[in-house]
């Protein structure tokens, strides 16, 4: 590489996911930390007291991308209605966890 060329980092995205449909006791939330791992996502998932799960993900815009498609399918025993898909804060420790329900 020469002193001209640069390394860049892929561009970063930070996405709050609002997944409704039959998206509890499914899964769904162990399903998501699984999918999010596996494309290097940093954020969170819990269920929401109205029957939705929320998602903060933060990762490279192929990733993130990723994920959304994936939640609009969901785990075999879902039936994901809706996916509602807002921009965020990408504020966040590092690693994807199930945060508990709210």
């Amino acid at each position: 590489m020469t002193s001209e060329q640069t390394v860049t980092e892929p561009s970063r995205r930070a996405v709050r996911l609002r997944i409704s449909g039959r998206v509890q006791g499914v899964w769904f939330r162990g399903w998501t930390v699984d999918q999010a791992l596996t494309l290097g996502i940093d954020g969170w998932v819990r269920n929401r007291l109205d029957g939705t799960v929320e998602v903060l993900a933060v990762g490279n815009d192929a990733a993130v991308e990723s994920l959304i498609r994936a939640c609009r399918r969901g785990p075999p025993a879902a039936r994901v209605e809706d996916v509602e898909v807002t921009p965020a804060q990408g504020i966040t420790p590092k690693g994807f966890i199930q945060k508990p329900t709210v």
